[in-house]
C-alpha cells in the first residue's frame, strides 16, 4: 500500500486504520472489493505518477466539485473521513 502511494503521488505514508471498503462490479461479471484506509505523509512532495494529469490537496468544496466515482462523497461521509453537512 506505501509502496503505491508512493509510486501514484511521490509521497512517503504512514498507514493507519481501515476508513471503509466497498463492492463495484467490473467487467465481464467480475467484482472489485475497495478497501480506503487513512494514511499520514510522512515525506516527500506532491507528483502525479505515470498514470495520473494531475495530484493536488482538495477540501471538500474542491471535491464536491470534481467529477468523482459515483457513490464516493457518500461513502467517505458515512465513514467519518468528510463531515456531514
Amino acid at each position: 500500500m506505501r509502496r503505491e502511494v508512493l509510486e501514484e503521488t511521490g509521497l512517503h505514508v504512514t498507514v493507519a486504520r481501515l476508513a471503509g471498503a466497498v463492492d463495484r462490479p467490473g467487467p465481464g461479471g467480475v467484482t472489485y472489493v475497495i478497501r480506503d484506509y487513512l494514511a499520514t505523509v510522512s515525506a516527500g512532495t506532491p507528483a502525479a505518477g505515470d498514470d495520473a494529469a494531475d495530484v493536488r490537496w482538495c477540501d471538500q468544496a474542491d471535491l464536491e466539485r470534481l467529477p468523482l466515482t459515483d457513490g464516493l462523497l457518500a461513502a467517505l461521509t458515512e465513514w467519518g473521513v468528510l463531515p456531514r453537512q
